[in-house]
């Protein structure tokens, strides 16, 4: 029974987890940048659905609604601050030395995470509303909510969906001939400045909407950026930069990893991520899929 408590709990964990590292892998893919930030993208996607579910339940619209509203938060993010971001900020520095462009993350990070504290407080939020609107499911002797589970359908349907639409289609196939070579695909008539500002604005959509799924499951607060952005960073290097598989994978062992520690050793919980991590690249230095493959997306 134990086993079973510790791979759901670490499924659970994966799941939203791994939207967040499904988007810093895509940045990195894309536009070769390691986005120190996107954690921060992730936190102002929850604060902005804390505020929009508040507001719904304050005019007395039923709990369903959150969900639009969820969707709807990710959504002001990618279409109002990502496009600022990539435009006014991010573009004068592409083609730059790549620890240049870790310390303007980094400082992008750092400005976000006052803004959000300027703009919502110190004070935790909570939206408990949407998070009981599937029930209880009882397994054996555990029950689990039932939004965990449609947690974990939907990080599933944005992998597939993602990795559809860059094998699948024109549009991916456009964003793919990016990847490999910049130079060549201008050369070939595609407007590679576009195709980046809508590769960030999806990557920082996908931060956002897994912000926006777990709010419900956390309280909102300063603080919340760091810790995601730590965790997702572990996942991508596990799984290998630039990798949909990688991240996936990756996801799955820092949720198992984590799951054990709590359930096993509670001590050890911080430590459980870092010592996975290690123990994958003192076999795999690049990763469990190498660069070259990663590129591939």
């Amino acid at each position: 029974m134990l086993a079973l408590t510790i791979l759901f709990d670490g499924i659970i964990y994966a799941s939203w987890l791994f939207i967040v590292a499904l988007g810093l892998t895509l940045i990195f893919g894309v536009l070769k940048i390691l986005n120190i930030a996107h954690g921060s993208f992730y936190a102002v996607g929850a604060y902005v659905t804390a505020s929009f579910v508040a507001w719904s339940v304050g005019a007395g619209m039923s709990p369903a609604w959150s969900l639009l509203f969820m969707l709807l938060a990710a959504l002001a993010v990618s279409l109002f601050l990502a496009p600022l971001v990539e435009r006014v900020l991010l573009r004068s520095f592409y083609g730059r030395d790549e620890v240049l462009l870790v310390l303007v993350t980094y400082a992008l990070f750092l400005i976000l995470e006052d803004v959000t504290k300027l703009i919502w407080g110190a004070v935790p939020y909570y939206v408990t509303e949407p998070y009981m609107l599937f029930g209880v499911l009882d397994i054996g002797l555990m029950s689990y909510v039932g939004y965990d589970f449609i947690l974990i359908g939907f990080a599933i349907v944005c992998g597939l969906g993602v990795w559809w639409g860059l094998n699948r289609t024109r549009t991916g196939k456009i964003v793919l001939a990016v990847i490999h070579s910049n130079e060549i695909a201008a050369s070939m008539g595609i407007n590679v400045a576009r195709v980046c500002t809508l590769a960030f604005m999806f990557g920082i959509f996908l931060a956002s909407l897994a912000g926006a799924m777990t709010s419900p499951m956390i309280s909102v607060q300063p603080g919340l950026a760091s810790g995601v952005i730590i965790v997702s960073f572990a996942v991508v290097i596990i799984g290998g930069l630039g990798s949909i598989e990688g991240a996936a994978i990756g996801a799955v062992i820092v949720g198992l990893a984590r799951a054990l520690a709590v359930h096993t050793w509670p001590a050890a919980e911080l430590f459980s991520i870092y010592i996975a991590m290690a123990v994958v690249l003192m076999f795999r230095p690049e990763g469990l899929f190498q660069r070259t493959q990663a590129r591939k997306i």
